[in-house]
């Protein structure tokens, strides 16, 4: 296959040496045009890049540059392969050189240059010219093409007119030697360099970056000259050499850098010619985020966060980072969980990837009744809600149907680059994949899921011995597989030092309800006892707190307790972001397993939670302070959702227990 796809190049080259020069290029130019209308994969690179380099640009100019860069490009293709074949005396006819006299005062200086190339413009006439115009012994690094065929005939079109081929593989040792002793080497540097590379900005966008020529240049003191072929009409060009690229430091990050930004003004002067169908701002696969990338990022850092600000001041500062370090967003969308309890599970997950990279733009697809909770966490920069399908029947059937549409317009608007779906539905993979979010991370999680998805974290399976780990772990190996730093401590709260109260009264948090089932909930007589007992040690404040559901399991503790005047029912009468103002004004919560032990959690408020048919290893309280009160039977954990037998699990917990725990928890106060 690669013999015939060679020959079959070569007939086409035999056809366009048969055109004059200007011919060729009419024909390239024409195939170009077609080309941009027949290849929409390499169009949508284009417009894409362009997108990126352009944002300031409206669609319209943009599609024109993308039109005008597919012409110029096949264009300059036919006439490299009619140039090859030209004189030496010709070829130098054909171009028009500016800034020779900064090569000619290296020369007298007898320093050696690095020609920072790149794909602009005519780039084999520019290996062609190179050893023809300019005042030095002159080479280039390459890397070996996987045809071995077209990688001998680039080899011969190259050296023919006396350039020097250095290859990757054999190292770098000749072209450091040429360099000592006054000579020229070519590096390109403008193609993605996978893990090899520096991650700086380009066009204000993190990008994968060959270090080789700052390597060079720091190594031999050479110095670094933009290069450029730029198109000037048809069957003319114009080679412009930049003066040297000055760096004042020795670090090779920083002065990969700064020939980056060099590059840049080099395509902006005559921005068709690049080489926009190249994927240059490629994500890569599996690790998206960055810290775990052997030679790091280089980009502007943000200014330092507050300290003493509340939350709304650090959602407010996490969300102008981005624009703060002048760096394009790489944006993330995550989509939540459906669940309180475990949408909350997921927020240190949600922190490390936002620290995955400088340039990370977090925004959680939520269902619009866990949105508040969100608000809550600094490292989110947007919350899209969505309300849940409504009705019933065969009407609640139909909005299910379409409801992933719905969802996916609200995405498909914002570009995101990456997407991290934590819930294990097929539901939640498809509204990514219809929003056309090009990399979909995520479980395998139900039948059919995977088609749906692009990078799927598979689990090992576990031993039996194996120590269980917590839910929260199963969202950090997700956050992990895409590059996050996950090492050390997993934190839940923002801070646990909350702010005294001057008033001496307890305020106690009951959270009586379980939104999974009966079998999570403890007995409501043992709820009453609590705070008949307690009362009459302490000067406390009791409120319960629940969904609608809960109210009636709420009046009955109230009842068994003799209806208290200071206790207060508000189940079902608290939106979320009410639920959070009391929780927060709370002392401490006391509770079943529950999405409101974990929201508990992440304010920073203790919480004395009560465990039967559960796993507190798995799904207990994040964090220090806590206390779980669990008697382990013989048949517990079961995960049931209504107890089949007795409830030994809840009996087994007496009120003197829990009533102990609440005394421990707030003895300081």
């Amino acid at each position: 296959m690669d013999w015939l796809t060679f020959r079959l190049y070569r007939a086409l080259g035999f056809c366009i040496a048969l055109l004059p020069l200007r011919g060729a290029i009419r024909t390239g130019r024409a195939l170009g045009w077609l080309g941009y209308w027949l290849l929409p994969k390499y169009r949508g690179i284009a417009l894409k890049n362009i997108g990126i380099a352009f944002p300031e640009r409206p669609l319209r100019e943009r599609r024109q540059l993308a039109r005008q860069h597919f012409t110029t490009l096949v264009g300059n293709l036919f006439a490299a392969e009619k140039i090859t074949r030209l004189s030496s005396d010709n070829i130098r006819a054909l171009v028009d050189v500016s800034g020779l006299d900064i090569a000619e005062q290296l020369v007298r200086e007898k320093r050696g240059a690095i020609y920072l190339t790149s794909h602009i413009g005519n780039w084999e006439l520019l290996a062609q010219l190179v050893p023809l115009s300019l005042p030095f012994v002159s080479g280039t690094i390459f890397q070996r093409l996987n045809n071995p065929y077209f990688d001998a005939h680039i080899r011969n079109a190259r050296g023919q007119s006396g350039l020097a081929l250095f290859e990757r593989k054999e190292g770098f040792g000749a072209a450091i030697e040429l360099l000592r002793k006054g000579g020229a080497v070519g590096v390109l540097s403008d193609q993605h360099a996978g893990d090899a590379g520096v991650w700086c900005p380009f066009f204000g966008r993190l990008a994968s970056t060959s270090p080789l020529a700052a390597m060079l240049a720091l190594r031999t003191g050479a110095a670094v000259l933009p290069l450029a072929m730029h198109t000037n009409g048809s069957g003319r060009w114009r080679m412009v050499i930049e003066e040297p690229v000055k760096f004042g430091n020795r670090d090779v990050g920083e002065v990969t850098a700064k020939l980056n930004g060099a590059l840049e003004q080099m395509i902006r002067r005559q921005p068709e010619d690049w080489f926009w169908v190249h994927n240059r701002w490629k994500t890569p696969k599996p690790k998206f985020l960055l810290t775990t990338y052997k030679r790091g990022i280089v980009a502007p850092k943000p200014p330092e966060r507050p300290v003493d600000t509340d939350a709304g001041e650090l959602f407010a500062f996490a969300a102008q980072q981005v624009a703060a370090a002048k760096l394009q967003p790489f944006r993330i969308v995550i989509r939540s969980s459906n669940w309180l309890g475990d949408a909350v599970m997921t927020v240190p997950a949600v922190r490390a990837i936002k620290r995955g990279r400088p340039d990370a733009h977090i925004t959680i697809l939520t269902p619009a009744k866990l949105a508040d909770v969100w608000r809550l966490v600094p490292e989110v920069d947007d919350v899209i809600p969505f309300e849940a399908p409504g009705g019933s029947g065969i009407l609640r059937t139909l909005r299910s149907l379409f409801h992933p549409w719905r969802v996916a317009r609200k995405l498909g608007a914002r570009n995101f680059d990456a997407a991290v779906i934590f819930p294990n539905s097929i539901r939640s993979a498809v509204e990514a994949w219809l929003a056309g979010i090009p990399r979909r991370v995520g479980y395998p999680g139900h039948k059919g899921r995977e088609f749906f998805l692009n990078q799927i974290l598979r689990e090992k399976k576990k031993k039996k011995d194996v120590k269980q780990e917590h839910q929260v772990h199963h969202y950090m190996k997700l956050a992990e597989f895409i590059g996050a730093e996950i090492d050390g401590e997993i934190i839940l709260a923002e801070s646990t030092e909350r702010t005294a109260s001057s008033s001496t009264k307890l305020r106690i948090a009951v959270c009586p309800g379980a939104e999974y089932g009966g079998a999570k909930r403890w007995l409501p007589e043992r709820f009453a006892e609590v705070i008949q007992s307690f009362s009459a040690e302490r000067d406390c404040e009791w409120t319960l707190v629940g969904t609608y559901k809960d109210r009636v399991v709420a009046d009955e503790i109230l009842t068994h307790a003799k209806h208290p005047a200071n206790a207060t029912n508000l189940c079902g009468q608290t939106s979320l972001e009410q639920l959070i103002a009391r929780l927060r004004a709370s002392d401490v919560l006391l509770t079943n397993d529950t999405g409101t032990m974990h929201l508990a959690a992440l304010l920073g408020v203790r919480t004395v939670a009560i465990f039967g048919s559960t796993e507190p290893a798995l799904t207990g309280p994040l964090g220090p302070g806590h206390i779980v009160l669990r008697h382990k039977v013989e048949c517990s954990p079961c995960f049931l959702r209504e107890c089949p037998i007795d409830f030994p699990c809840m009996k087994a917990i007496e009120s003197h227990e829990v009533v102990a725990a609440i005394r421990t928890m707030t003895e300081a106060k």
